[in-house]
């Protein structure tokens, strides 16, 4: 859980100077947080590296409290003591809004085609006539930080630029150039250099450097211009030493450039919603349009030619039925009215439906991305009305969980397999990109994720790979796109075994599925191979005939006048991996499920998993079953 600073003096003033040690404990325990620490600065560096170290720093008392990491509201003192004066009723829930419906002219950041290669995505916003003092701006230098090592993960998928406006002259550009085209002076140094430059420079800095393999090997680097050529940043790594925040600074330019545009309008909207209160008109943010370039090549989110305009700052209604809020936690003997004053003491306004009393409707500000559910909505209303609170009592029925349709068709799939002999193994998902395409004879088709949208449940064996950004290990590369390597692994592992060995395994493959906002998705399926002195495919086409009886389909040779069974058969097939004209694909309802034959000896030899028997493989795709069954 994170970890945030909070000065002892700092909480008085927010919270009453009544507040002590003890009072503040509690009022965290209730709130569902944990005073974790008080200590000082001093103190801690006397406990790090000795008293001498330690002179003449503060003992201003601060008080360190662990937050949910998915409270990214919470990741500062602003809003840590503002949702707690808004928990003790002091302050009702701020209302967060754009200073116009659309930005002042030349307002502008235009995003240039070449960005789409290597971070597509830029949000902004603008905070004018902000007051900082030394703590404040600590705070708001801290909370950057803080994203940056949690949902922005180590700058990966977002990263935070901020600037003094007043150095800078709109329109702005989000730009990608080759590293040898960009000159600036990066912040805190005095050299003029180039991207190459500035590489090797920083790659001696303790905290920077971490951060440099994120576009090092990219032909081009990001970069953000303001009209004159002034150089904002170079995003993920570094700002400007140009438009550097001071503690004189009025107005603050924000942009934030990503990989995940869900998570940039987060983070954004969390820095404009913390530190708008130091606005001479607080809670107001002045908006900035992003321009995409007509050339642009778009993606899911974006078109070419778009125009967005940031911070989107206006609220997401959610609806929850009040009877199943209460049943959850045993609290019927509540009103409406009452739940939504327990709500709204976590920051959630929210009203009573007028038309419908056992509806409630909340506006869930946009400081709560956390809000994804009804459950989500239990949790804050168990909270407000205090967990010490909850009456205990033994439940009237006995019930048993249900698992998921899909888990519960795995434990089905493994029972037909384990009773036909064949023995169970549970692999690595992650592997190496030779032993799930290469060590197979297979290539990644760059049309798959295409046709993954088209053809949902279609089997396919060569859908591009989902990869680890870090791997540690050569070996854990990639996200497996087909079981078959995997078992394989496993079976070579064993080959000292007598024969006959049967194996399976039902699990998790993942392929890209561009439609969805993490481009990918998990599915279901089972592999089982059988390896002998000799070939014995019919034995593994006997398995899949009884494992697809009890799936209620039959053979369409073998269909009978009324019978109410789906059909399936089996066509010759073309896949590298097996042995040609020894395999097929399993067709059934006129979708391509699976396949199954004899494996390929180069499969099964040194440029492969080096077995040394004959063996007959079988994947097959559960996921159209669950629709079927």
């Amino acid at each position: 859980m994170p970890t945030v600073s909070v000065f002892f003096d700092s909480l008085q003033k927010a919270l009453g100077t009544d507040v002590t040690e003890e009072s503040f404990d509690e009022l965290c325990f209730e709130f569902g947080l944990e005073l974790d620490d008080v200590t000082s600065q001093k103190a801690m560096v006397e406990k790090e590296r000795g008293t001498q170290a330690a002179e003449g720093l503060s003992d201003r008392v601060i008080f360190k409290v662990d937050v949910p990491a998915n409270r990214y509201d919470l990741l500062c003192i602003e809003g840590l003591v503002r949702a707690l004066q808004i928990f003790k009723g002091v302050i009702p829930a701020p209302l967060y809004k754009l200073s116009s419906p659309k930005p002042v002219p030349q307002m502008t950041m235009t995003v240039k085609k070449e960005t789409a290669q290597i971070r597509p995505f830029v949000v902004c916003a603008i905070l004018r006539n902000v007051t900082f003092d030394q703590d404040r701006y600590e705070s708001f230098i801290e909370l950057q930080d803080k994203l940056h090592q949690n949902i922005c993960r180590r700058r990966t998928l977002v990263a935070i630029g901020t600037h003094d406006l007043s150095t800078l002259k709109p329109p702005f550009t989000y730009e990608a150039l080759p590293p040898k085209e960009i000159l600036f002076t990066p912040l805190n140094q005095t050299e003029e250099m180039d991207g190459n430059r500035m590489m090797e420079v920083l790659s001696a800095h303790q905290q920077l450097k971490t951060y440099l393999p994120i576009i090092r090997d990219s032909p081009v680097y990001p970069v953000i211009y303001d009209c004159n050529r002034v150089v904002l940043s170079l995003p993920p790594i570094i700002n400007g030493e140009h438009s550097k925040i001071k503690l004189e600074t009025k107005d603050v330019f924000i942009e934030c450039t990503a990989t995940d545009l869900t998570k940039a309008n987060v983070v954004l909207n969390t820095v404009v919603t913390m530190f708008a209160e130091y606005c001479k008109e607080p809670f107001i943010a002045e908006p900035v349009e992003v321009v995409y370039a007509d050339d642009y090549p778009g993606n899911t989110f974006i078109k070419p030619g778009d125009k967005k305009i940031y911070p989107m700052l206006e609220p997401r209604e959610m609806t929850a039925n009040l009877a199943r809020m209460k049943q959850a936690l045993g609290l019927e003997k509540l009103s409406g009215e009452e739940v939504r004053d327990y709500l709204r003491k976590m920051s959630l306004p929210c009203e009573v439906d007028s038309k419908d009393k056992e509806l409630l409707k909340v506006q869930v500000p946009v400081t709560r991305s956390d809000l994804m559910h009804e459950c989500d909505l239990i949790e804050d209303l168990a909270i407000s009305y205090g967990y010490n609170n909850l009456e205990t009592s033994v439940p009237q029925t006995v019930a048993v969980s249900g698992g998921q349709p899909v888990n519960n068709l795995s434990d089905m799939v493994r029972q037909e397999l384990a009773m036909a002999g064949f023995t169970e193994c549970m692999n690595w998902s992650l592997l190496s990109q030779k032993e799930n395409f290469a060590c197979m004879r297979r290539e990644a088709d760059p049309k798959g994720a295409q046709l993954t949208v088209e053809k949902p449940h279609e089997y396919s064996a060569t859908s591009p790979s989902v990869s680890v950004s870090n791997p540690k290990t050569i070996g854990f590369e990639i996200v497996r796109t087909t079981l078959i390597s995997g078992i394989l692994k496993t079976l070579a592992n064993n080959k000292q075994l007598p024969p006959p060995i049967r194996l399976f395994e039902v699990g998790d493959v993942v392929i890209q599925e561009p439609t969805r906002e993490v481009g990918c998705k998990n599915v279901r399926r089972l592999v089982a191979v059988h390896c002998n002195m000799r070939s014995q495919f019919s034995l593994l086409h006997g398995v899949l005939d009884q494992l697809m009886y009890s799936l209620n389909c039959e053979p369409q040779h073998e269909q009978k006048e009324g019978s109410k069974r789906r059909t399936f058969k089996l066509e010759p097939s073309d896949d590298p991996a097996f042995f040609p004209g020894m395999q097929a694909h399993i067709i059934c309802s006129g979708i391509k499920v699976g396949v199954i034959g004899e494996l390929h000896p180069e499969v099964l030899g040194k440029k492969g998993f080096e077995i040394n028997m004959p063996t007959s493989a079988m994947e097959l795709n559960l996921e159209p079953f669950l629709d079927w069954l």
